[in-house]
């Protein structure tokens, strides 16, 4: 979900080609890319690709083939994975659980009705991400040679701090909470140009490009207050003040500086004054400001595809077309042997 400031960021955002990332290092958020495949990647009726066991693979054939995408284009993946979320976001797991369940009622009933169309949008809101989906995904994800990197809590936190120390060039994420964490650069609808139905209209999703630095100098604000802004809207920390959104909340902060000062000044939304516990905002800027990331990580070294394994994950465990699979793994092989085994040093020389 994250914070929503697409409104804020639209003078800044720039559209760019993966030309534009031609040999950069992109760390991307796992969880985040994984949950657009459940979501997206459906049959007719809304159902997620399954095997012959039941066992669901969207997020198998996601991963599989936008990072064959990836590697075509000399762009080099490094695959960050979420670890134990903080305590403040387990409220909004608990609703997110809510949401689902509701929309699995939706979408049986619209099956039994076989109106499709709507068991498909309700669908789209149940994507569930358990453990053995995780470990299945590393083990492609390390089948294809590309890096993995376990975060100690938040995945955006972790890409973050991967670009400010330059082991990445850009984070890759739908969620804007990555410019709260400090991420400097940030990449969304990261895949070749893609198309989807906006209620009756087909809108073509481009990679979009964010600035942190350009963002906040147009908006004339600091990190610390985009943070409170976040807060004031709503983040995965906190639901945010009922009646105050993206625009309302940058007018306060440019008015008042920080949250301190509109509570000093008693200032009211939609008829009732705004309150706020400053001990909880104190907790979520410290969430932002200083995450919990892992610094002894190591980004191993690019390694030989596993062509005989991923065969074995995708064919014969998972049921995958034989054909369509042995012809993604023969899109690799042609691939330059410099574009796919690299020394460490040029993998990360040219971020």
């Amino acid at each position: 979900m994250g914070v929503k400031i697409n409104e804020l960021v639209k003078q800044v955002k720039r559209t760019i080609t993966f030309e534009n990332l031609f040999k950069k290092s992109i760390a991307i958020d796992a969880f985040n890319t994984i949950y657009q495949f459940l979501a997206i990647i459906r049959q007719r009726d809304g159902t997620p690709l399954k095997d012959y066991q039941g066992n669901i693979t969207s997020h198998l054939s996601g991963l599989f083939y936008r990072t064959i995408n990836f590697l075509e284009h000399s762009v080099k993946p490094i695959y960050v994975f979420d670890g134990i979320p903080s305590e403040l976001k387990l409220g909004t797991i608990r609703e997110r659980k809510k949401i689902k369940e509701e929309a699995r009622k939706k979408m049986i009933k619209a099956q039994d009705d076989e109106d499709f169309r709507e068991a498909k949008k309700f669908a789209q809101l149940t994507s569930k991400l358990d453990s053995d989906m995780i470990e299945e995904s590393k083990k492609l994800i390390e089948y294809m040679g590309i890096p993995i990197i376990q975060a100690s809590s938040e995945g955006e936190a972790q890409s973050a701090y991967l670009v400010e120390v330059n082991d990445a060039w850009a984070c890759a994420s739908q969620d804007y909470d990555t410019l709260l964490f400090g991420g400097e650069r940030l990449i969304r609808n990261f895949a070749i140009s893609r198309s989807k139905k906006v209620r009756d209209t087909t809108v073509t999703l481009e990679i979009e490009y964010i600035s942190l630095a350009k963002f906040l100098s147009n908006l004339g604000i600091t990190r610390e207050q985009l943070i409170d802004m976040g807060i004031l809207i709503g983040t995965d920390f906190f639901p945010g003040i009922k009646g105050i959104g993206q625009k309302t909340a940058y007018d306060l902060i440019k008015k008042y500086n920080n949250i301190e000062k509109i509570l000093e000044n008693n200032v009211m939304v939609g008829g009732k004054e705004i309150f706020i516990d400053l001990e909880l905002v104190t907790q979520i800027r410290e969430i932002f400001l200083n995450p919990d990331v892992k610094k002894d990580y190591k980004i191993a070294k690019p390694k030989k595809i596993n062509f005989e394994k991923l065969e074995d994950l995708l064919i014969e465990q998972h049921n995958f077309s034989k054909q369509r699979v042995q012809n993604a793994l023969e899109r690799l092989m042609k691939l330059d042997s410099s574009k796919i085994q690299v020394s460490l040093d040029d993998f990360l020389k040219t971020k």
